[in-house]
């Protein structure tokens, strides 16, 4: 690490991307006295109370991370949005940074800290101890318990399915461990729709409110394709006997390059004998029936024999 340290304190230094605590300085040997000194002439920075680094250049986001973990005491580890972010979940770090502690314990909370308490077990298996941090399977569940409506809760979850962070059989497991939880039976449906190619909250609400609330046959999701430019994706739902393909857009506003590449999606999907269908938002969370008579519609015009039914008594179907 540096002169700066003595070696009892380097090593664990060294071990937590270059951050300690005052109790582990003085359990190295370092008096009070000591500890103070080298604060005041700016040898040591401090993160947080009782937290210091021996660096003059500014801390990475890593050693912040582990200066809100040491703060927060013993049992403490990143959650929610911060170990969505360890997890790559996120694209972008969290703010504040997200720290659960066992509930029999309370810590003030610090300027950009949040801190959560909990009586699940809080200990980390070996991989997520760098730093010590919830499993992704955990982090889902605690975003959904703290997530403002159902739908943001779906996200969570679909979009760790999209970038392959968990499976269904691990996730499952780890909500029937969950004695209280919102939205338990929701939930379930959402990962095992996740599971078989719901990648998007959009996604979920067309397999649950368009396709299956209505008697459509099923779609099969995630579909790869190539385009004639060889670039190579995946088209969100194909009837594959029926030659119709479903794309599904949760974007708010496009970009221009986005209207092209769609366009692109679409040629290619006319030029492989499919017929290409898009909806966004308003028309699968606004207008889940008229989009499901749509789909109807051009499924029988290719062959489906189906019977489209009601999902409700005020249905327009």
């Amino acid at each position: 690490m540096s002169k700066k340290l003595p070696p009892a304190l380097d090593r664990i230094a060294r071990a937590q991307h270059g951050v300690f605590s005052r109790k582990q300085a003085l359990r190295a040997g370092l008096t009070k006295d000591a500890i103070k000194s080298r604060v005041r002439r700016g040898t040591w920075r401090r993160l947080y109370a009782g937290v210091y680094i021996a660096s003059p250049a500014p801390p990475d986001r890593l050693a912040w991370l582990w200066a809100a973990v040491l703060y927060a005491g013993p049992g403490a580890v990143l959650s929610h949005e911060t170990a969505a972010e360890l997890h790559g979940l996120l694209d972008e770090p969290s703010a504040p940074i997200h720290v659960s502690i066992p509930a029999e314990r309370r810590a003030i909370a610090a300027p950009g800290l949040r801190i959560h308490r909990t009586s699940r077990a809080l200990d980390p298996p070996e991989a997520h101890r760098d730093p010590p941090h919830t499993t992704i399977e955990e982090t889902l569940l605690d975003l959904a318990t703290t997530a403002v409506d159902l739908d943001v809760a779906c996200g969570w979850i679909t979009g760790a399915f999209a970038r392959e962070l968990t499976s269904e059989p691990r996730l499952l497991n780890a909500l029937s461990g969950r004695l209280k939880m919102r939205w338990r039976a929701e939930l379930a449906d959402v990962v095992s729709a996740g599971a078989t190619g719901d990648h998007s909250v959009l996604e979920y609400r067309y397999t649950r409110d368009v396709e299956r609330a209505h008697g459509l046959p099923s779609a099969i999701r995630q579909v790869p394709f190539q385009d004639p430019n060889g670039r190579r994706g995946r088209r969100d739902r194909v009837y594959q006997e029926y030659r119709v393909v479903i794309e599904l857009d949760g974007k708010l506003a496009h970009r221009s390059e986005d209207g092209w590449r769609d366009k692109a999606r679409d040629r290619a999907a006319i030029a492989a004998g499919m017929q290409p269908l898009r909806y966004g938002w308003a028309d699968v969370y606004g207008n889940p029936c008229v989009t499901a008579a749509e789909v109807a519609r051009i499924l029988r015009q290719n062959g489906w024999k189906g019977t489209l039914r009601r999902c409700s008594p005020d249905c327009p179907i």
